[in-house]
């Protein structure tokens, strides 16, 4: 059983979203984050991102950081830049990118889903990377970045949006990347009602992408908990900002690897080991994106290749079955010597959302060499969080991103 609940929504009042939303804080360095908020005065990002508020070398971690943060978000719900909703609504969040549209119910999960199972994770979460946050949400006391969950489509889930989205949107704008933000308020009670019971319903939820905000959200819950020994589980602090989207709706882009070096060896080396591991075909100078899974690119010394394996897979473990434990097992730790890739520094992880053109220069760059990914697949990542198990690092990359600064929840 899932629990989902409606909240009354801190939101852009009219005609402020397009100029409040914003990419995910994550999604930045603090020189991308600060040329940002220049372009857009009043871009969220400076809520998220409150260091560029301040002269370039501050510390991004101080107290004066998330104060400033708090106080921004404040001052804009005093000046009516934001206004808050009077009674607990649910949410509809649509975004139409590249002709594909994934419509999602923005409520509230709550953190004894999360610490029970009910809502299941596919990755680990670092724990430096989750303080920043726990830091940010406890201050400002709201959670201002929406956790992107999913669950199995529900029929009847799908028809209350369909018939929402025939009334007047709250929102309809299109943002610089080219992507449509749409926004319907659900605040029908028999509608509120019944979106709550069919989540009831709904064995699990599974976390698509914010791993880190979600272990922030539930960790500032357990410690307002802490605080608050009288409490009855229905405060604000014991669920946490979602959109959840059904997993048919969903698109996984390939999240794609560059290893700064050879690990000592000469590229003729390294590709006379890995024709002993997989079919390999010289594709030439046009980067070559993988057409099926147990396929992958490689791109060094100038050149792409494409690499093959029929390798047997252990179908009864998920995540050896996966094309990046594939690469990782028969390659990266064997040859190249990236023994764990959530700590190593000599690989790095790009989006497929840049291009493979970007690959090239990086491995260029540092005289290093390239993988591109077929991408995983939703069912693979929901048959790897059924089982309880976690993928390797950087496994997904999910687009379009949910903007913050759409949808609020103070407690």
């Amino acid at each position: 059983m899932s629990i989902l609940r409606p909240f009354r929504a801190v939101r852009p009042a009219e005609g402020l979203a397009p100029s409040i939303a914003a990419l995910p804080y994550d999604v930045y360095t603090t020189e991308e984050a600060r040329r940002a908020v220049e372009a857009a005065p009043l871009s969220f990002l400076r809520i998220d991102r409150a260091e560029t508020q301040f002269p370039a070398g501050t510390d991004i971690y101080s107290d004066q950081v998330y104060e400033k943060a708090r106080d921004l978000l404040n001052g804009m719900i005093e000046d009516g830049s934001f206004l808050q909703d009077e009674s607990p609504c649910y949410y509809i969040y649509s975004q139409t990118m590249d002709g594909r549209t994934q419509n999602g119910i923005v409520g509230c999960a709550s953190i004894d889903d999360y610490l029970g199972g009910v809502i299941l994770k596919h990755e680990n979460t670092l724990e430096e990377k989750e303080l920043d946050r726990i830091r940010h949400v406890d201050t400002c006391s709201a959670q201002t970045g929406p956790i992107f969950l999913t669950f199995r489509p529900e029929a009847q889930l799908k028809e209350i949006i369909r018939k929402t989205q025939q009334n007047t949107a709250l929102y309809d704008f299109i943002s610089e990347d080219g992507i449509r933000h749409q926004a319907w308020r659900i605040s029908s009670p028999d509608d509120i009602e019944k979106i709550s019971q069919i989540f009831s319903g709904i064995p699990h939820l599974y976390i698509a992408d914010g791993h880190h905000r979600a272990a922030s959200a539930v960790k500032v819950g357990l410690r307002r908990r802490a605080a608050d020994p009288g409490f009855s589980g229905n405060e604000e602090y014991n669920y946490f900002l979602s959109v959840l989207f059904p997993s048919d709706e969903l698109k996984i882009y390939d999240y794609n690897r560059v290893v700064s070096d050879k690990n000592g060896y000469t590229f003729d080396e390294l590709l006379g080991m890995i024709k002993n591991r997989f079919e390999v075909t010289r594709m030439g100078r046009e980067p070559f994106h993988p057409s099926r899974k147990g396929e992958f690119g490689m791109y060094c010394e100038q050149n792409w290749y494409r690499l093959r394996t029929d390798a047997v897979r252990d179908s009864s473990d998920p995540v050896k079955d996966l094309d990046v434990s594939v690469l990782q097992d028969m390659i990266l730790e064997p040859l190249l010597g990236i023994h764990d890739p959530r700590t190593d520094s000599r690989i790095r992880f790009v989006g497929g959302i840049r291009g493979l053109e970007e690959l090239t220069e990086r491995a260029d760059a540092s005289g290093g060499i390239a993988f591109s990914m077929y991408p995983t697949s939703m069912e693979e990542l929901l048959r790897v969080a059924d089982a309880g198990m976690l993928m390797p690092p950087k496994s997904t990359w999910f687009e379009p991103k949910l903007r913050s600064g759409l949808f609020i929840h103070r407690f």
